[in-house]
């Protein structure tokens, strides 16, 4: 009891501290939940990582809370998920109400407006970085399934401009398909 009490405390501070420091939407939180959680607690491996920011992208909803929500599960169940819903949005929920209360002075200040600015910049690096990062697990896992995947995924993104649900959709079901045919041949629940 007490070890699950000191892992609720650990992943409360975490998400509490990811959540008010993330600026730049959920693709960024999900590099500081890896190196949260991966890297410096060892709690999650990294290809398990990879499944749960790919169940967040695919749930509806903010990807910094889902992800938040898979992580809390994966760690301590339904407590450890209210537990990191809960960190997570008590920052944003703070700072939005901060600033609908100033509203009008931020509109018109012009240092907040350039600040603003030159954060989209390191939150499109740390996007790229997020990106670069998962690219090379599925390079790294040698399927050439998930390989072919994420290559046409990325075609069907960026150069046919396809709605990403419809990419979403396509690629959970050939997830699901795969996941059969793999549980037909008699290799299902080996591996585990």
């Amino acid at each position: 009891m007490k070890v699950k009490r000191e892992v609720l405390a650990k992943l409360f501070l975490s998400t509490l501290y990811l959540s008010a420091f993330t600026f730049g939407g959920g693709y960024v939180i999900v590099t500081l939940l890896k190196k949260k959680f991966v890297d410096e607690y060892h709690w999650i491996e990294e290809n398990e990582m990879l499944d749960l920011t790919a169940i967040a992208q695919s749930a509806p909803g903010a990807i910094a809370v889902n992800g938040a929500i898979v992580v809390g599960y994966k760690l301590a169940g339904l407590v450890g998920a209210v537990t990191a819903i809960i960190a997570t949005i008590i920052p944003p929920f703070v700072i939005i109400s901060l600033i609908s209360v100033f509203y009008a002075a931020f509109r018109s200040n012009l240092l907040i407006g350039k600040m603003l600015e030159g954060m989209q910049a390191g939150v499109g690096a740390v996007i790229a970085s997020v990106v670069y990062e998962m690219a090379c697990g599925v390079f790294q896992s040698k399927s050439a399934a998930s390989v072919t995947i994420l290559i046409a995924a990325f075609t069907a993104a960026c150069i046919f401009q396809i709605n990403v649900v419809y990419i979403v959709l396509a690629c959970g079901l050939i997830g699901v398909l795969r996941t059969w045919l793999h549980g037909k041949s008699g290799k299902g629940g080996q591996d585990t």
